[in-house]
Formats: structure tokens, C-alpha cells, sequence
């Protein structure tokens, strides 16, 4: 069966309703000129196919049909990549830079240390910092335990990259680099699977390549971007067996003698999906990421909750009268084995250097303090101690209240309202400002134009799905929601705004799907051709040409404003004038 390949914003796409079918009187219309609203088939419905260039843009770049199509067969990765060679570029470039131990890399990048060398992070004196950046090889490791507040799998990474590169700035920061850049290529990917557009895929990993919290934070040892490329994994293999369990559906349902796809009940509702190896993946990365910081935990519910939908549309959508019940019956249970309790075993096991080692904190409490309990014949030693751990841990998270000079509410981070300050130096008799004093400043805060365009973004998002029903639009808000309501519950505790790069690729997924209807729909396909217009048609064409410059003009003022801040993303120094010309808001400085 041929069709024609949607584009990205079609009215009737793998989101959206399925048009009406025409009725008698419009049928009689068709003689008299009558232009039917396009149909998308149930296949298409499931299995929406990719978007093609059309052969225009071809014909103007005076390339050939075969090269041509050799070009598209090869840009789903070929365009991914070469972003995300651009993106490793720009965070590897002077990794090691500033040469110092900035904001909480005092205690993440010590604990991996310890962690990858005795498998328990120790007690580090609190003034050893410049003897590490001086002589690390001087810096013995404390074999006393220490009381660390977050699992260790974020550690483990950290500590990989010194075991590889030594004791040092690049090295405790290089994997973090790795998996900074590896989000880039993954976020294009999900892009263009979620969009059915090479073009938009590179475009979303484009603005995450270039916004300033999440290149900050790929060049910087703390926790929060490896539990954002967890998510962002997570989320892409839940994307991808979206995809094969629908595809399975329409495999499964019958053709008529035409050859058309026909919905059936008996099918929608009965059939097995069979094994998912993706959706056991993405609770292995969910794992990972609540085994790195604990907030992933919430990602695990909200990402739990979204794939049991998703099947729920599936076998609507294939004729399933009963959905809701057909997916209790058939998905649920199956869904909340390859999540829930995979990502808990992937929890436990990350801590097993704390558990073979016998000598980290509280390891030991369960045979001493705890010795009387009333658990102790259900449940061994190492498994209470780790949940008296847990406990404590707990009660620190929510009693963290002490003030904070960077300290922000979460109601302000998209309009960055309050960025931290990861590094600061002044220098003065510097002749180029007028002060006498130039600056050198690591800040983390996002690209301003991108954050602030997300805010509309977000709005159009929760608009598409909400009046739509477009699914894409619903994951994007999924994963926002996932990542940034939770603090919300926690407004008294100490926060801060880099907490919130881990929504970061889905406020870029927001921004792309934004500027493709900006863009609008190409030639012959989606609106254009439910408002009937043909390829000939000017003010069709006319619409997208402006549509397109207006996308590109945007595009173009956020690579600027990642330039700008350029300074302040790296701890470049410059003239203290040029550092305060950066401070947009008062409450920047």
C-alpha cells in the first residue's frame, strides 16, 4: 500500500482524530466540485510513515533524483550526528576549564573517587579541595565512611572518567561531558521518531546543543544532567515500543479486498503484544536514573502512567470497543512488571559496592542499633541497614531548609528567574573596562531567548493536545510535568534552578513542534491540502515561505544568544562592563 508521507503538522496525523468519514451529501457534493476533508488511514494511523523532502528542494540545489535519494536514506542518522559532533565540540573544548573544583563538585567528585577505588565514598577533610587541583596524587583516600545523601550511580559515572583520566578537573568531569553530548544525539533521534521529520529531529537536538543549562551542566560533575540523559533514554524507548506495538496492531488486524486496513474489535481487544524488550529497557534506564538522584522516581510514575495510555489509544484506535478494560487485561500487568520492579532490582544493585564492601555508612546498623527489630528474621542484614540508610537520607531531603545564596523557586525557572553561580573570579588592573576589574563566571541558566520562547511553547503543547488530542503533544508535557511539578511540593526546602535541565529536552521538544507549525505544512500535504490548495497555489505558498523565514529568523536569535552568553557558560574573562551588560535581570548578579 503507497501514501502519500504526511508532513509533521498535519491536521490528521498519529495524534489526532481520524477525519469524518464523508457523508451521503457530501458524497453527492464531490460531482459538483466538493472537496472532501483528507482521510489518514487506520494504517497510517498506527504506523504514521516518514516525512520526504519534496522534490523541489532538490531540483533547486540541482542534485540528482538517485543522489537524492541517497541523501535521505542516509540523514536519519547522518543529520543526528553531525549535530552531535557540533555539540561535543562545543562541551569538550576546554573541559578542564576553569581549573578549579566548582560549586558541588567539592562533594561529587570526591565521593566517585572514593567510590571507584574502595567502593564506599569516605569522609574528605574539608580543606583538601586545592591540594587535589595542586598534587592529587599526594590526596590519600579516607577510609572512614562518609554520609552522602545520593545513590551512587552518578558517582559511579563521575568516578569512571578519573579512573580514566586521573584525579583531576577533565577527568571528574569527562563522562558527564560524554553523556551531554550522547543526550544531543538521542534527543534527535526522539525527535524525529516523535515528528516523523529528520528535519525537526535535528533541529530539537539543535537547541539542546545550544542551551546554556544544559551545556553548563554537561561541563560540570554534578548529578542532575546524568539523571536527565536517564529520563531522556527512558522516554525514547518507551517512543520506540510505542511504535513496534503498533505496528504489531495494524500487522494483526484484517485488509479488505482492496487492500485497506480494517479496524477490528475481536483483534484490538484480544491480541498479546508479546515480549517488549524497549519498555524493559526504559525501566532499566528509569532505574538508573532514581538510582542517580531520587527525583527520578517521579519520572518512573508519570512515564509508567503515559506508556499504559498510549496502549490504550493503540487498541482504540484499532477498533477496541472496551479499550480500557482490554488493556487491564492484557497490558497492565505487563507494563508494571518491565518498569516498577525493574527499576527497583536496578536501584539495589547499583549499590553494590556499599554492600559487598561491609564498611560504608549505616552498613552495619541492622547487626548493631537494629539488631532488636522485629524485621530481622524476614529481611537480611544489608537490606535493613540500606533502608535505615534510606530513611535518614530521606528525612535530610525534605528537613533541607538553610538558606542559599542561589536558591530559587521552581514557579520562576522558566523565566530564569534566579540562575547559581558556579564559579566567579575577579581580576583587576584589567585596561579593557572602564572599572579596572575584568570577571570570569561559570553561571548556570538556560539560553534566555530559548527558556522565554519555551514559555509560549509550553502553552501551544498543552493547547495541541489538550483540543487536538495529539499524543506527541501530550508526551512532551508528560515529561515537563515529570521533571519540574515535583519540586512544587517541596517549596520550602532549599532548590535550585539547575534542577530543572532534567525537563530541559522536552522544553527544546516543545520549542520544535512550535515552530513547525510556525513553518507549516509543505506543499500538497496536511493543512494546505484539507484547505484545498495546490502546489500552485500562492498564497499557500506564501504562508510557508514566511512560515519558514519567520522558523529560521527564531532559530538564528537563539544560536546569538548562546554566543552572547558564551562568556558566562564557559568562565571566560572578560571586562567586568561587558560581564554586567549580561546581566539582563537584577536577579542574575
Amino acid at each position: 500500500m503507497t501514501s502519500t508521507a504526511p508532513e509533521t503538522q498535519r491536521g490528521h496525523d498519529a495524534g489526532d482524530p481520524l477525519g469524518e468519514q464523508p457523508t451521503s451529501w457530501q458524497r453527492r457534493l464531490r460531482r459538483f466540485g466538493h472537496v472532501p476533508r483528507p482521510e489518514t488511514s487506520l494504517r497510517d494511523r498506527l504506523d504514521p510513515p516518514y516525512t520526504r523532502p519534496g522534490r523541489q528542494v532538490w531540483s533547486v540545489l540541482a542534485i540528482p533524483p538517485h543522489v537524492a535519494d541517497r541523501l535521505v536514506r542516509w540523514s536519519g542518522w547522518g543529520g543526528p550526528l553531525l549535530v552531535t559532533l557540533v555539540a561535543g565540540l562545543l562541551r569538550f573544548w576546554k573541559l578542564d576549564q576553569p581549573h578549579a573544583v566548582i560549586f558541588d563538585e567539592t562533594y561529587y567528585a570526591k565521593d566517585a573517587w572514593a567510590l571507584v577505588n574502595q567502593g564506599y565514598e569516605g569522609s574528605w577533610p574539608k580543606d583538601v579541595d586545592k591540594q587535589i587541583l595542586n598534587d592529587p596524587s599526594s590526596v590519600p583516600i579516607p577510609t572512614d565512611p562518609g554520609y552522602v545523601v545520593h545513590p551512587p550511580v552518578g558517582k559511579w559515572i563521575i568516578g569512571f572518567g578519573e579512573q580514566l583520566f586521573g584525579f583531576t578537573p577533565f577527568g571528574w568531569r569527562f563522562m558527564v561531558a560524554v553523556l551531554g553530548t550522547i543526550s544531543v544525539l538521542l534527543l534527535c533521534r526522539i525527535g524525529r521518531r516523535l515528528f516523523r521529520s529528520t528535519f525537526l529531529g535535528c533541529l530539537a537536538g539543535l537547541l539542546l546543543a545550544v542551551d546554556g543549562l544544559h551545556f553548563v551542566m554537561s561541563r560540570t560533575a554534578l548529578l542532575d544532567l546524568i539523571v536527565m540523559f536517564f529520563v531522556l533514554a527512558a522516554f525514547g524507548c518507551l517512543v520506540v515500543d510505542r511504535d513496534h506495538a503498533r505496528r504489531r496492531l495494524a500487522a494483526a488486524l484484517p485488509v479488505d479486498e482492496e487492500g485497506v486496513l480494517r479496524p477490528n474489535a475481536r483483534v484490538a481487544e484480544t491480541l498479546r503484544l508479546g515480549w517488549r524488550p524497549w519498555r524493559l529497557a526504559a525501566g532499566v534506564m528509569l532505574g538508573l536514573a532514581f538510582a542517580t538522584k531520587w527525583n527520578g522516581l517521579y519520572v518512573l510514575a508519570a512515564f509508567g502512567l503515559m506508556t499504559v495510555l498510549w496502549d490504550v489509544g493503540a487498541r482504540r484506535t484499532a477498533g477496541a470497543v472496551h479499550p480500557y478494560h482490554a488493556v487491564l487485561r492484557r497490558d497492565l500487568i505487563p507494563a508494571f512488571v518491565s518498569t516498577v520492579p525493574v527499576a527497583i532490582v536496578t536501584y539495589i544493585v547499583s549499590w553494590t559496592g556499599w554492600i559487598v564492601t561491609d564498611k560504608g555508612y549505616y552498613r552495619n546498623w541492622a547487626a548493631t542499633e537494629g539488631k532488636d527489630s522485629s524485621w530481622s528474621w524476614l529481611f537480611p542484614d544489608w537490606l535493613r541497614s540500606l533502608w535505615h540508610y534510606e530513611n535518614q537520607v530521606y528525612d535530610f531531603h525534605v528537613g533541607l531548609t538553610s538558606g542559599h545564596t542561589y536558591e530559587s523557586n521552581p514557579w520562576s525557572w522558566l523565566v530564569l528567574g534566579r540562575p547559581v553561580s558556579y564559579f566567579y573570579e575577579e581580576q583587576t588592573g584589567c585596561a579593557q573596562s572602564s572599572t579596572g576589574k575584568c570577571a570570569a563566571e561559570v553561571l548556570a541558566i538556560g539560553t534566555p531567548l530559548l527558556w522565554w520562547l519555551a514559555c509560549f511553547a509550553l502553552a501551544y503543547v498543552v493547547w495541541r493536545w489538550f483540543f487536538r488530542r495529539d499524543w506527541r503533544a501530550g508526551a512532551i508535557a508528560c515529561g515537563v510535568v515529570a521533571g519540574w511539578l515535583p519540586w512544587f511540593f517541596y517549596q520550602e526546602r532549599t532548590i535550585f534552578l539547575f534542577y530543572a535541565v532534567v525537563f530541559v529536552p522536552f522544553l527544546c521538544l516543545a520549542v520544535t513542534m512550535m515552530l513547525g507549525a510556525i513553518a507549516g505544512p509543505a506543499a500538497g500535504t496536511g493543512a494546505r491540502a484539507e484547505l484545498g490548495l495546490t502546489t500552485d497555489d500562492p498564497t499557500g505558498e506564501r504562508r510557508r515561505t514566511l512560515g519558514t523565514i519567520a522558523v529560521g529568523v527564531l532559530v538564528l536569535l537563539i544560536i546569538w544568544n548562546f554566543i552572547y552568553f558564551w562568556p558566562l557558560f564557559t568562565g571566560t574573562q572578560i571586562p567586568e562592563d561587558l560581564w554586567r551588560d549580561r546581566m539582563w535581570l537584577d536577579t542574575w548578579v
